[in-house]
């Protein structure tokens, strides 16, 4: 019933606008339960070709139809959220030092790296990215979940709350007290680890959102083959009306090193083997690092075609 209400009243929230913008229209598609359509997030967005989270990286994610771009926030010393993966600015920057104790002033000064080439383009801040990014894709922001009303609030000046995905594994109870302490939520996700050494603390954090009646828009499932019978984890997701998301970057969090079904598998005309699995299975949104490959082989399933 929770799943019901939740996609019914996003779905009224989304019908309200008579003229859809680009990410209302991917919304109605992750809310209609007879959708077939597949989204693509765009993993630290389009890190091949820009630096990683830049504003340079989410339009060429965009470019590339992608529907949702990821990227990681971090909070300055004087308490501005800016887009950067790690908790120090010396692998990416020019600069050097722990985020938290940089201010945002200094932060700006910097220029990003794209590996060992330092480029044009500076750290944004939160708020560039989504001024960016409003109305024309949606956002997943990792870590968003650490500070919460700060990025609602921002969230809500633009009225772009229902466009944000966060995601954690707090558990529900957690989760529903920091919820009703707003009048409007961000979309929200669990991170589930069907793997050997989480299981134990994981396997009742499942059970406990499946019976809870915290909203999820879909639930990260990562599994590295330590255990047998991911397609049963699977299943269940489906089974509660929620979305199956899957992480395409790396072995360990999908399927191991013997069955992996990372993006680099994909290569060399061997999508059918990585996301034609992924599809079988019931995955409809899924985190690439290459994006395109991944639109192109959608498009040609007739999987990623907005209405």
């Amino acid at each position: 019933m929770k799943r019901l209400l939740f996609a019914l009243f996003a779905l009224l929230a989304v019908a309200t606008t008579v003229a859809q913008s680009r990410a209302e229209r991917i919304l109605a598609e992750i809310f209609d339960p007879n959708s077939d359509y597949v989204v693509v997030i765009a993993h630290r967005s389009d890190w091949r070709h820009y630096p990683e989270n830049s504003l340079a990286a989410m339009e060429g994610a965009i470019a590339m139809g992608v529907d949702m771009v990821e990227i990681d926030v971090q909070r300055t010393a004087d308490g501005v959220l800016v887009c950067c993966h790690d908790s120090s600015v010396d692998r990416t920057t020019t600069g050097q030092g722990k985020v938290k104790d940089l201010t945002a002033e200094y932060i700006s000064t910097l220029k990003l790296r794209n590996k060992l080439e330092v480029t044009e383009y500076g750290m944004p801040t939160l708020a560039e990215a989504l001024d960016l990014c409003r109305g024309r894709v949606l956002i997943n922001i990792d870590k968003g979940y650490n500070y919460y009303s700060q990025i609602l609030e921002m969230l809500e000046e633009r009225d772009m709350v229902q466009q944000v995905v966060i995601k954690g594994s707090k558990k529900p109870a957690t989760v529903a007290k920091k919820f009703a302490a707003h009048s409007q939520n961000m979309l929200y996700m669990p991170i589930i680890n069907y793997r050997a050494r989480n299981w134990e603390k994981h396997g009742p954090l499942f059970e406990s959102y499946l019976a809870s009646d915290v909203p999820t828009v879909a639930y990260e499932i990562c599994w590295d083959g330590t255990l047998k019978g991911e397609r049963k984890i699977f299943n269940r997701v489906l089974e509660s009306g929620a979305r199956l998301w899957v992480n395409t970057l790396w072995d360990s969090i999908c399927g191991g090193a013997k069955k992996s079904l990372k993006d680099d598998r994909a290569l060399n005309g061997n999508e059918d083997k990585v996301y034609g699995k992924l599809l079988k299975y019931g995955v409809t949104m899924i985190q690439t690092d290459r994006p395109q490959l991944l639109v192109n082989y959608l498009e040609s399933k007739g999987r990623h075609t907005l209405r």
